[in-house]
């Protein structure tokens, strides 16, 4: 039996805590992150450990992420005697996965802070291969446009990033009253699973986030005028798009023609 956490630990406004403690939540997340044995763990913001608690009796491999300098050391004292689980005193956004396991896969999990989450699940899309999947609760207007198609004002930036090299998966929402203290918002718990090969033709990294970061910098504009200066009329038409189209009504497959058109036609010249 682990032990109870000495001490509370407030939550801090800085960090976007939200403790969960709904001991239903906790066991849909875990039934929907299935841990197999053999299977290294990372959890982002364990916070006061209620979701840590049941994943350690899952017996894998465990790593805690930690940016809390008051809880790290109740966490420490709470699995000192527990070898298999690991805390690490650290930000998330700093969070390199070959550090956790050199030669492998990690399995991620966590209730994010909804002020990190977005920029976390960016920084992660340059670590997919060291991932196996990912179950992670974040305020539920980003599952939403995490999970959003073509169309609708939820279609955004990190809808494409995410989905041209993940496959999302909507789980279940979480009311406010399964957290301490409640947030004034409802929570999603969305998984994710990296896709064998990213949607679209191969194009470089860097070439594909600049063109979908400027195409949705404005994006009641058209292609045509968003675009204006980095993409021509001319490559838009060959990605078989439509210049007046609008950046929300554009697939990611789409995006990834166009940036893979956009960079050779960029060489060429």
């Amino acid at each position: 039996m682990v032990p109870e956490l000495s001490g509370s630990g407030r939550p801090r406004k800085r960090f976007g805590q939200h403790f969960l403690n709904d001991h239903t939540v906790i066991e849909r997340i875990v039934e929907t992150l299935h841990p197999r044995p053999g299977e290294i763990l990372c959890e982002i913001g364990p916070g006061r450990g209620a979701l840590s608690d049941r994943l350690a009796i899952c017996e894998n491999e465990l790593h805690l992420v930690e940016i809390d300098r008051d809880l790290v050391p109740r966490l420490r004292e709470r699995y000192a005697s527990q070898t298999n689980i690991h805390i690490h005193e650290q930000d998330a956004l700093t969070l390199a996965l070959e550090e956790i396991h050199p030669t492998g896969r990690v399995v991620l999990v966590g209730n994010l802070p909804y002020n990190i989450s977005t920029a976390l699940m960016i920084r992660l899309l340059a670590q997919r291969n060291r991932i196996d999947r990912m179950v992670f609760m974040v305020q539920k207007e980003v599952a939403v446009r995490l999970t959003a198609s073509p169309g609708g004002k939820d279609y955004g930036r990190l809808t494409v990033m995410m989905k041209r090299v993940f496959e999302s998966e909507f789980s279940f929402d979480v009311a406010p009253q399964a957290f301490t203290p409640a947030p004034k918002v409802w929570s999603s718990v969305v998984a994710f699973k990296p896709r064998p090969a990213p949607l679209g033709p191969a194009v470089a990294e860097e070439a594909f986030s600049a063109l979908v970061r400027q195409a949705f910098s404005q994006r009641r504009k058209t292609l045509r005028n968003t675009l204006k200066g980095i993409c021509s009329e001319s490559v838009i038409l060959e990605a078989g798009l439509d210049p007046k189209a609008r950046p929300e009504q554009v697939s990611v497959e789409g995006f990834a023609r166009l940036a893979a058109l956009n960079e050779k036609d960029a060489e060429e010249v």
